[in-house]
């Protein structure tokens, strides 16, 4: 198993997550991480962004990602959240903790990004009438 760092601009979603983020600056502190030679965006925290998130399949890769992101600037209160499915990703979080609710307003906010991108996430979810009051 391979887990490294990569510049960011050399991951997959590199472009998708720019165009989601309300302060794109702080792409200039993410960084890619390759799992198994695939780079996948890492967000660093800053601006409106107040914490961040990498799903990970394995419990050994989940720790390997916590370890490399760990004490770099950008991160702070790295740790991994197990999940308690077989068929759920553990995830490695830092920053602040993700709200407590289902308002996926209130999610898209919390991870920084642009009302736009919030608005096309929610939009499809109101329309099947799958938004709680």
């Amino acid at each position: 198993m391979t887990v490294t760092l990569a510049p960011a601009q050399e991951a997959y979603d590199f472009d998708h997550f720019r165009a989601l983020l309300a302060d794109p600056s702080v792409l200039a502190e993410s960084v890619a991480i390759r799992v198994f030679r695939a780079p996948l965006l890492a967000v660093a925290v800053g601006g409106p962004r107040r914490g961040g998130y990498f799903a990970a399949s394995d419990l050994l890769i989940g720790l390997a990602v916590r370890n490399l992101l760990a004490g770099r600037y950008g991160f702070p209160d790295v740790r991994l959240r197990w999940s308690p499915c077989l068929d759920t990703c553990h995830g490695v979080q830092w920053g602040d903790a993700p709200p407590d609710s289902n308002d996926d307003r209130l999610r898209g906010e919390f991870y920084g990004y642009n009302k736009a991108a919030i608005d096309a996430f929610v939009r499809p979810a109101e329309n099947r009438g799958l938004v709680t009051p």
